[in-house]
């Protein structure tokens, strides 16, 4: 399913999945000028790719390589639409993971990217390095409006989950670099049109912040991981559960301790 909604010269591609649906799940793909920011996830792949070609659009920059984000890459390979993927994103396409069933569920699993790749120049729009969601996340820049387009780099101020793999203090100082430029419009990968860009991604630099260091002291103080998610998290929520664990609150809190530990040893 692709819902559009118009900002102005950018137009948002709401896609989403029966299965998503259900769990509250839709990921955001959006268009400026003729090109696309990220290429959709796996199952809507094909149908995204054949709404880009019919309009003309060229190609699409990728943000990262989680399957709602980059699953479609192999339908636009195989049209002939370029792409702009980072080596780490393109190394993952190539030779895909193997998912968890909550995320096969919830936007089908990887196609390989087995074609040749037409390298998509971005005509003035910049790709800047963000990580810490993810090592190879970028965010998108034009700089003629100061608009960011950011991928997963925001989600929410008060974020209180995470993959296992995510580093917190790297996700830091990609937002305060991201802050600093002062977008006057963000365009999130899952919210749609953040208010307020610039003081949003403060708040949720500030907000991991805090929350680095009030998990780091209790971990010091010798909570147990499962008592920090019961009172300093709220406990444990359902994607939690549906993942076993794998993007959890309990993840968030590991890779807080994590944080902490790295501020201790500076």
């Amino acid at each position: 399913m692709i819902r559009t909604e118009r900002h102005g010269d950018v137009t948002r591609l709401e896609l989403s999945s029966w299965a998503g649906r259900r769990l509250g799940y839709t990921v955001s793909v959006y268009r400026i000028g003729n090109l696309l920011i990220d290429t959709g996830f796996p199952r809507v792949g094909q149908q995204l790719a054949a709404w880009a070609a019919e309009r003309g659009v060229r190609g699409a920059i990728v943000t990262h390589w989680h399957e709602d984000h980059s699953g479609g890459a192999f339908a636009f390979a195989e049209r002939g639409l370029a792409l702009a993927l980072h080596p780490e994103t393109e190394r993952r396409l190539r030779t895909p993971p193997h998912l968890q069933l909550y995320r096969r569920a919830t936007w089908g699993s990887f196609r390989a990217l087995r074609t040749d790749v037409t390298e998509l120049m971005p005509n003035g729009l910049e790709i800047l390095p963000a990580p810490g969601h993810s090592v190879d996340h970028r965010v998108v820049w034009d700089a003629t409006t100061g608009t960011m387009f950011a991928g997963d780099l925001f989600l929410g101020v008060k974020v209180r989950i995470a993959h296992e793999s995510e580093e917190l203090g790297t996700q830091i100082a990609s937002l305060r670099r991201c802050a600093a430029l002062a977008p006057a419009r963000l365009f999130c990968g899952h919210r749609g049109l953040v208010p307020n860009a610039e003081s949003a991604l403060r708040a949720k630099a500030d907000w991991i912040e805090e929350m680095i260091d009030r998990i780091g002291r209790r971990s010091t103080e010798g909570w147990s991981d499962e008592r920090i998610v019961r009172e300093e998290l709220g406990g444990e929520e359902l994607t939690g559960r549906a993942s076993f664990g794998h993007y959890s609150r309990a993840s968030y809190v590991r890779a807080a301790k994590r944080a902490y530990a790295s501020t201790l040893s500076a």
